[in-house]
């Protein structure tokens, strides 16, 4: 783990339903954008907590895995949603390509699968989200990377306590 991350929380997903609601959640804490990426393997629900994060925000038609076009752009009312998935990358520099750099500002939340496929390249991660198999379904493990990410942390912890 990188020594500029300073704070994690574990979070169990025992379905699907609970994914899409994590995916909710998480949304509902970002008041700006930011960088949010998910690692997992394949089928631990990086998508869809996305599609459940999208979905809270109105769009419930099209929310897939952009893992042929790397880039789903979705203009919401307060907040745009930047969703890479990563996957196919060949090179991390590919970013530069996709104009990774012109989704860095506050009115988009770039949410990021499969981070690992671009190192090096991604910077100012505010919070690295690390999904993996439990017997009970599936663990989340978020760890901040700057204050707004310990402010992500904080808003799901309160929400937790509801």
């Amino acid at each position: 783990m990188p020594d500029n991350f300073f704070a994690s929380n574990q979070v169990l997903i025992r379905n699907e339903q609970e994914m899409r609601a994590f995916g909710a959640r998480l949304i509902g804490a970002c008041d700006h954008g930011g960088v949010i990426t998910l690692s997992g393997e394949l089928g631990t629900g990086k998508t869809t907590l996305v599609r459940g994060a999208l979905q809270a925000q109105g769009i419930d038609s099209g929310v897939r895995s952009p893992t042929y076009t790397l880039l789903e752009y979705y203009p919401l009312r307060h907040l745009a949603v930047a969703h890479f998935d990563l996957y196919r990358l060949g090179d991390g520099e590919e970013l530069e390509y996709l104009g990774y750099r012109d989704y860095l500002n506050p009115q988009t939340l770039c949410l990021i699968e499969w981070p690992e496929r671009a190192v090096g390249y991604l910077h100012a991660v505010d919070l690295a989200i690390d999904l993996d198999y439990d017997s009970a379904g599936r663990r989340l493990e978020l760890t901040a990377g700057s204050d707004w990410g310990l402010e992500l942390l904080s808003r799901l912890n309160a929400s937790d306590s509801r």
